[in-house]
């Protein structure tokens, strides 16, 4: 598995900034807590068996969602990882019930064995000499979000996040992003705030204190366009997290390519194996 070319306008960091990805396996974890975060997100959390492997920020998992009751999916589910505490052995996901698969993970019960496989594909990389960063989410994109900021501030990065949503009772993560260290902006649609301008604003502040040097977005187009045009601005580094249906996971079934830019031409990339994590400068949003 190799990582994609960072766009020859980015200064790519001067050294790894976490190990390479363990290789993936098939697991058996255990439900250890399973509740309700809002009107339409469910938080999951796992105990894995001793030994596993544990992901890295923007890493994912190929879900077997359990089957009965009406409920039959065919294909695992990818989901990238929300919390990661390899000290207690744990894995938490962050998810919206939108259809069968995740229908049947909301049947989910502390004690029952659930079926993973992975971590899968290439996490988020950091700049260089703990430059400060900026996050950028919106709603399920938040999940992938999550375990980006203590991994940052455990490597000496300045962390600001904002989370955008259709409602303030919708934005998620808040008081975890805080707790590890993030300074946190809310925007959302029912206060006219995550407007573009409004947000573009926000991220011009930031550069203008020195507060942004480097921009990660997830879960949002028109927000992935804005970084974009905000990072190619003022030359910052940026990476950007994709979602995308998969079959395999593995990069064979080739269900999850999709267009990306590189050197003024158009490639073609699976999102599972060379992603989902990308040079900002490169996706096609």
């Amino acid at each position: 598995m190799m990582m994609p070319m960072l766009d020859h306008d980015v200064v790519p960091p001067a050294a790894p900034a976490h190990p390479a990805p363990g290789r993936p396996v098939e697991l058996e974890a255990v439900v250890r807590e399973h509740v309700a975060v809002n009107d339409e997100y469910r938080y999951l959390s796992l105990d894995l068996p001793e030994g596993a492997p544990h992901a890295k920020p923007g890493q994912f998992y190929h879900l077997l969602c359990p089957t009965g009751d009406g409920l039959e999916p065919f294909f695992r589910r990818p989901m990238s990882v929300y919390r990661v505490e390899p000290e207690k052995n744990r894995l938490g996901f962050l998810y919206k019930v939108t259809g069968t698969g995740t229908a049947a993970m909301a049947r989910l019960w502390p004690g029952d064995t659930f079926n993973l496989f992975g971590p899968l594909g290439i996490g988020f990389t950091l700049p260089a000499d703990r430059a400060p960063i900026v996050l950028l989410g919106r709603g399920v994109g938040l999940a992938t979000m999550g375990p980006l900021v203590p991994f940052a501030r455990e490597n000496g990065h300045r962390v600001t996040a904002i989370l955008s949503a259709r409602a303030p009772d919708l934005v998620m993560s808040v008081d975890e992003m805080r707790a590890a260290g993030a300074d946190v902006i809310t925007v959302t649609d029912a206060e006219g705030t995550s407007a573009v301008p409004h947000v573009e604003g926000i991220l011009e502040d930031l550069v203008a204190k020195g507060a942004c040097a480097a921009l990660y977005v997830c879960g949002s187009s028109r927000l992935t366009r804005l970084a974009q045009a905000v990072a190619a601005r003022h030359d910052l580094f940026g990476e950007v997290a994709l979602e995308q249906q998969m079959a395999c996971g593995v990069g064979v079934c080739f269900c999850c390519v999709r267009p990306f830019r590189e050197n003024g031409e158009t490639v073609h990339r699976r999102v599972c194996c060379e992603g989902p994590v990308f040079p900002l400068a490169e996706a096609l949003a």
